[in-house]
């Protein structure tokens, strides 16, 4: 799991709250994590292969090359799996060398490599954890530009520089504080302490405060868009905003169920920290329910690789096409130059809106044309086969039904 206590643990000299927390049943907490972590990671690679469901009407309108929004779905579920690779080596070291947390509580040890491990291990996996905090923070970012500006695919530039940047430059500057001026004889006190649980929550807390109020206005944003297409707000229009107010409150979901344990467990061991004897009869409640809170986090934090996939993408099946990867590179190769083509023939895909950047672009044409669109396709969760299209006119079925004579006339031909 992703604690800054677990970076505190480090120091030999820590402080009594850290100890109690993470010398209770080091063995069962180990195991935990590394069971919790090793299920995430597998579901989550699971979820991100192409599978081979829906690729042959991929195959026949081929798609451009993945939007903003896409790719930073993609680079969270990666950030998500580095993560849970650190605790999966932290987890089974701490189980096959049981010694090491023994090892690390010497003061003044000559021995190096157990707090090296420590430290190198804790600061993994608060980097790729606070980097997919910087990423869902992006992403909410992107979805209302999209809708609101014209927002593009050169924008990923820009939020890989915030997102790395922020993440090593908080995580450094929060453990420098944290170690100084030596890991085997940290400064106590809650001054060096405190920058570094500072650096640790701040992006956590700004995902949970500013997200919602970004995918908030960006339901305005598309209501008011679907409202000014013809005019009317229909029942098809009442369902597509429907439908990215329940994808935005499951990623707002699991959010708060991997991570709010946290910010509950940090606060009672700071109360616990502040008195003088955190082993009195007086705080017995608040030392169980930290230990609680502590195991809880064990096993949600690592999970949030997997929960976050079926926010994005919903369950994608076992059914993994590993050609699919090298098929979709050349569609999109081919795409840049057969879309214009394949649009005219093809009204749907046309004229089709996708979340990203194909919204600005079936703007321009509306604009141009002087007609509506006559489908909006909303991906958010960057995979085709997630692809939720919302039809909001009357013609989309001639298409549909021309689409289907078509397959019809083609499995005849065969036979």
């Amino acid at each position: 799991m992703a604690s800054p206590r677990l970076e505190t643990f480090c120091c030999p000299n820590r402080d009594a709250a850290t100890d109690f927390v993470v010398s209770f049943q080091p063995d069962l907490f180990a195991a935990l994590g590394l069971t919790s972590a090793t299920l995430s990671l597998l579901f989550a690679v699971l979820q991100i292969l192409p599978k081979r469901k829906g690729y042959r009407r991929l195959g026949q309108y081929p798609l451009p090359r993945p939007a903003s929004s896409s790719r930073i779905v993609f680079i969270i579920s990666i950030c998500d799996i580095l993560g849970c690779i650190g605790i999966i080596v932290r987890s089974s070291v701490w189980l096959g060398l049981p010694n090491i947390i023994e090892r690390i509580s010497v003061a003044n040890s000559t021995e190096v490599w157990p707090e090296v491990f420590c430290v190198g291990s804790a600061m993994w996996i608060q980097l790729f954890f606070s980097a997919s905090f910087w990423w869902t923070f992006c992403y909410a970012v992107d979805v209302f530009l999209v809708v609101k500006t014209s927002a593009g695919i050169s924008t990923i530039i820009l939020y890989h520089m915030i997102t790395w940047g922020l993440a090593v430059l908080l995580c450094v500057e929060g453990v420098a504080m944290l170690y100084y001026p030596s890991i085997s004889d940290c400064e106590q006190g809650l001054q060096h302490a405190i920058p570094h649980y500072v650096t640790t929550y701040a992006p956590m807390l700004l995902v949970l405060v500013a997200n919602p109020i970004f995918f908030n206005r960006t339901i305005s944003a598309v209501t008011s868009l679907l409202k000014g297409r013809q005019g009317i707000y229909t029942e098809n229009e009442r369902r597509l905003a429907n439908e990215i107010k329940i994808r935005f409150f499951k990623i707002m979901l699991v959010f708060f169920i991997c991570w709010v344990p946290n910010i509950i467990n940090e606060s009672l061991l700071f109360y616990l920290e502040m008195q003088k004897d955190i082993n009195d009869n007086g705080f017995r409640n608040i030392r169980n329910a930290a230990l609680i809170t502590w195991f809880i986090m064990g096993i949600l934090n690592p999970m949030q690789a997997f929960l976050n996939t079926l926010a994005f993408h919903g369950w994608t099946g076992f059914d993994v096409d590993f050609r699919l990867l090298q098929r979709r590179k050349l569609a999109w190769d081919s795409a840049s130059t057969s879309v214009p083509n394949t649009a005219a023939q093809n009204p749907t895909v046309g004229t089709t809106l996708l979340y990203q950047s194909h919204v600005q672009e079936a703007k321009k044409n509306m604009m141009s044309d002087g007609q509506h669109s006559d489908a909006i396709s909303v991906l958010s969760e960057g995979s085709e086969s997630s692809t939720v299209e919302f039809h909001i006119s009357s013609e989309i079925r001639e298409y549909e039904d021309v689409d289907a004579d078509g397959e019809s006339l083609e499995n005849s031909v065969r036979h």
